[in-house]
């Protein structure tokens, strides 16, 4: 087993940082949301002993095996702090976005590597972006789709990281928006 002491350790000869998880600490997947730390597991993978989180996804139950040694390349990271959840909501209320005459697909492509981030920034503009267009036309099934999957990302993160419902979050983005 991982012994976790639930602090930051400087890895790669201190140039980068690696964040540890303990089991019951919530963390983001890209693209998948916000998750539990079940389990930290060591196990025997094609003759190498390798160690794992096993995470489940809040939304939807799915269990995640994520080697501790990728987890910068996978890019698993921290719920963001209260602080932070001003800053996303000011890019909610940024209407100032240019106009995007891109076809439906390419936006499609451009919106998911978005979300792929797993940046709650991105995936804010994401949801603006296919929010305020919706207004003005019908979006493909696709942008519905990432529509829906950037509102549950979102109204996810931010419930925890301000300690309140999601129903709560998803009116104070709606008055943002209107």
């Amino acid at each position: 087993m991982l012994q976790n002491t639930g602090r930051e350790e400087k890895i790669n000869g201190g140039n980068q940082e690696e964040r540890l998880f303990s089991v019951g600490d919530l963390a983001v997947y890209p693209a998948h949301g916000v998750g539990r730390i079940e389990a930290v597991e060591t196990r025997q993978i094609g003759g190498c002993e390798q160690t794992f989180y096993i995470m489940r996804i809040l939304e939807n139950d799915m269990v995640i095996m994520i080697p501790t040694a990728n987890v910068d390349s996978v890019g698993l990271r921290d719920v963001i702090p209260e602080k932070e959840v001003e800053e996303v909501y000011a890019v909610l209320g940024d209407k100032e976005v240019p106009q995007d005459n891109q076809t439906w697909n390419r936006r499609y492509r451009d919106y998911m590597e978005k979300i792929k981030t797993g940046s709650l920034y991105e995936v804010a503009g994401v949801f603006r972006d296919l929010y305020l267009l919706k207004s003005t036309k019908d979006l493909s099934f696709g942008e519905r789709k990432l529509l829906d999957t950037a509102q549950t990302l979102l109204l996810k993160e931010l419930s925890i990281a301000k300690s309140t419902s999601e129903e709560t979050v998803l009116s104070e983005i709606e008055s943002l928006l209107a």
